[in-house]
């Protein structure tokens, strides 16, 4: 009987709560019910004491649903982006102690890129020095077809095949050339970006407007501080 009257006594105020929104023309409304003039704007649950007891959202139509979706995808981008952002300049922080540092170890990586360039331009000096006696075998043929009106039996098949090697090793080692001077611009301008990105972030230190936190750090130490109690230590 006790657990009776105490359900009834939580439930009270419910019963007597009544719904209350301003419409878009700045109209307020008030029902025991939801009042229909509330379906688009926010309505509120109030006691009879005026207490907001819960705040009611209105429905969205299928475009404002879209809409939202999309900012709640947009804003996650975000979030996402400068989380990896945050993750990078930590990283770049803690790797590098000077510009010197960074120049260093770009010119370690450009090392092997560019060792590579020299051994593909070596080996093509090579190939170029073999496709020039291939071709004056070939032109020894030709002649010999030439003087007897046709009837040569032409290049051997080795040699032809030689030929066709040749060509394709060149075309091979030129494509790798670019794609290794290609590696060695994308090197360059990837630690140019880390120099410039240290070099600013370096700057923010300097001036105390750098925080790598992360939101909940930042909402943490926020709330620590609305507390009275010291921030959380990282």
């Amino acid at each position: 009987m006790k657990r009776l009257l105490i359900l009834a006594m939580l439930a009270a105020p419910a019963a007597q709560a009544s719904y209350k929104c301003t419409d878009k023309s700045g109209r307020t409304h008030i029902g025991d019910t939801p009042p229909a003039q509330c379906a688009e704007v926010t309505m509120y649950e109030v006691s009879r004491s005026g207490t907001v007891l819960r705040t009611i959202e209105p429905s969205l139509t299928g475009e404002q649903a879209k809409a939202k979706q999309e900012e709640v995808a947009r804003r996650k981008e975000q979030e996402k982006q400068a989380a990896e952002q945050r993750r990078k300049d930590i990283a770049l922080l803690s790797t590098y102690g000077s510009e010197k540092d960074i120049d260093t170890s770009r010119e370690i990586n450009l090392k092997p890129i560019d060792a590579r360039i020299k051994s593909a331009q070596d080996r093509m000096v090579a190939v170029e020095k073999r496709q020039k006696q291939l071709d004056e075998e070939m032109e020894f043929y030709k002649a010999g077809s030439s003087k007897t009106g046709g009837k040569s039996k032409g290049p051997p098949a080795q040699l032809t095949q030689d030929v066709e090697h040749a060509k394709a090793e060149k075309a091979g080692l030129e494509k790798s050339i670019v794609a290794y001077q290609k590696e060695m611009v994308e090197v360059r301008d990837r630690f140019d970006n880390d120099k410039k990105r240290w070099v600013a972030l370096k700057e923010m230190q300097r001036e105390g407007k750098l925080d790598l936190r992360s939101p909940q750090e930042i909402e943490a130490a926020k709330k620590a501080m609305e507390q009275g109690r010291p921030p959380p230590r990282r």
